[in-house]
């Protein structure tokens, strides 16, 4: 089963909102997948409330205390959304069971000092998962792109994509949607930022 855990110390960068298209596409490709909530806000189990039943579904999965629980029988894909400030024994039994761990970094001074102590962390390797920082709300052919770039690089870790500052996932998020579940046409630019990112997910 693949476990992908999205994760950055730094609230606010968009862990939600990468969470739940991710667990969009999966269901989208007709696997059986979870979305589990380890934030206390339970902003994606509170967006699986909306999600409309004619829509594929997404499974909820809710993480109590740090206490990781084994999912139900049959589940292929697991996206566990993170809280900001994760740290110590908690992060350390979300790790533990991690396939892939997605950093979402926004390119600000601010944000990159709040997550380098937790790049470095990743950058160990100590665990049986893969770790990649994903540039959020930013052109990707920027100079603040640039610069993260060299940054992550510099910590011996992979930048997987950057996403756009756009409305698309504001107005798909409100009523329980994502990327996958409307025309491609409506959100080709998204679609095509998110094919490198999905390749690195997928692959073994």
């Amino acid at each position: 089963m693949q476990v992908i855990v999205i994760a950055n110390p730094k609230g606010g960068v968009g862990k939600s909102t990468f969470s739940t298209n991710l667990a969009g596409y999966f269901a989208s490709r007709g696997h059986h997948v979870m979305l589990g909530d380890v934030d206390s806000q339970q902003s994606s189990r509170n967006w699986l409330s909306l999600r409309p039943a004619n829509l594929p579904a997404i499974q909820a999965w809710d993480i109590v205390d740090g206490h990781i629980a084994k999912p139900p029988k049959g589940t292929t894909h697991m996206v566990l959304d993170t809280p900001a400030g994760l740290k110590g024994a908690k992060l350390d039994a979300v790790l533990r069971i991690a396939t892939k761990v997605v950093v979402p970094l926004q390119p600000s001074i601010f944000d990159i000092l709040a997550t380098e102590e937790f790049l470095n962390k990743l950058a160990k390797k100590e665990g049986n998962f893969q770790a990649g920082v994903l540039g959020m709300r930013v052109n990707g052919r920027s100079r603040a792109a640039d610069q993260l770039h060299h940054y992550v690089e510099q910590r011996g870790l992979p930048v997987l994509g950057f996403l756009r500052d756009t409305q698309n996932y504001i107005q798909l998020a409100a009523h329980g949607a994502t990327l996958w579940d409307v025309a491609p046409s409506r959100v080709e630019k998204d679609l095509e930022q998110w094919q490198d990112i999905l390749r690195w997910i997928e692959k073994t």
